[in-house]
């Protein structure tokens, strides 16, 4: 066998035994039994890929433990589906070293068919609840985006005092938090009658709400000049935008380019939309 073939097989081996690793520890931690029973399927058939890589290579690898445990955490706090499929889709390399090595060894070709097709079947058939809520999320998200970056445009030009702003929009966010809240307890429990879950989305949206206020406010506590702060504002919105709009693409294979050219192309436009708005009314009335 050449150094190279070796080389990439073993690079696969332990490929395979860090993943019988994650989803071992993720199948022992896991409450809900449908979970569990996908998740430990999952390792099953890691370990075997794992068995035959050896018989190849008569070599024992050993899982790299920092990646196990940063797999492992960033699938129990950010959700499985968010941390099983980023996983997955890191492991594009694996992947084309079995397109390679099947010509020479037929058993890759199972092995890869499961890598592609099976696994990621078995992760979608996951249940999570913060996959459940997203669509609470984006609601709270989405509304104090759109909100704040056109009153804090506006209000920039209008006030020009960055500490009134910001004691103007805590208060107001906060009252505008409840109602979001409010509104999608309503609307959950007039859909479907449950008033566990409509409380449960009305709380997401609540908190996304809020936490979103806080975050692009926080520049109006601290920068005097109220310019400079609303630069950091619209900086700070984008951030958040492209993150929720990663895990989202990630987790539920969405195109993140595109969802997020269009939910910061919103942002901005009512943002410059307002911005004038203000400027005409400060003017001219």
């Amino acid at each position: 066998m050449q150094k190279q073939t070796l080389k990439l097989l073993k690079f696969i081996q332990q490929d395979e035994i860090e993943g019988y690793e994650i989803y071992s520890r993720l199948a022992q931690k896991e409450k809900i039994e449908k979970n569990k029973k996908i998740l430990q399927k999952i390792a099953d058939s890691e370990k075997w890929h794992y068995a035959k890589l050896k018989k190849i290579t008569n070599i024992d690898t050993k899982a790299r433990m920092y990646r196990v445990h940063f797999y492992t955490f960033l699938a129990s706090f950010f959700g499985l589906t968010f941390g099983l499929k980023l996983m997955e889709n890191g492991e594009r390399q694996a992947e084309e070293i079995y397109e390679k090595l099947k010509k020479f060894y037929p058993e890759m070709e199972e092995i890869l068919r499961e890598e592609e097709e099976h696994e990621r079947e078995l992760i979608d058939m996951l249940k999570e609840a913060k996959l459940w809520y997203m669509g609470s999320v984006v609601l709270g998200l989405n509304d104090a985006l759109v909100e704040l970056t056109w009153a804090l445009a506006g209000f920039t030009f209008a006030i020009q005092n960055s500490r009134t702003i910001a004691l103007i929009w805590i208060i107001t966010g906060i009252s505008a938090s409840f109602s979001m809240a409010a509104s999608e307890f309503l609307s959950q429990r007039q859909e479907d009658g449950d008033t566990k879950n409509a409380l449960i989305s009305s709380a997401y949206t609540g908190v996304a709400y809020i936490g979103t206020v806080i975050l692009l406010v926080l520049p109006y506590f601290l920068l005097e000049n109220p310019f400079v702060a609303l630069t950091s504002t619209l900086v700070i919105a984008l951030i958040i935008i492209g993150l929720f709009n990663f895990y989202i693409s990630v987790a539920k294979d969405y195109n993140f380019k595109r969802r997020f050219t269009e939910m910061a192309a919103i942002s901005l436009s009512v943002a410059l939309i307002s911005f004038i708005i203000w400027w005409f009314v400060k003017t001219y009335l």
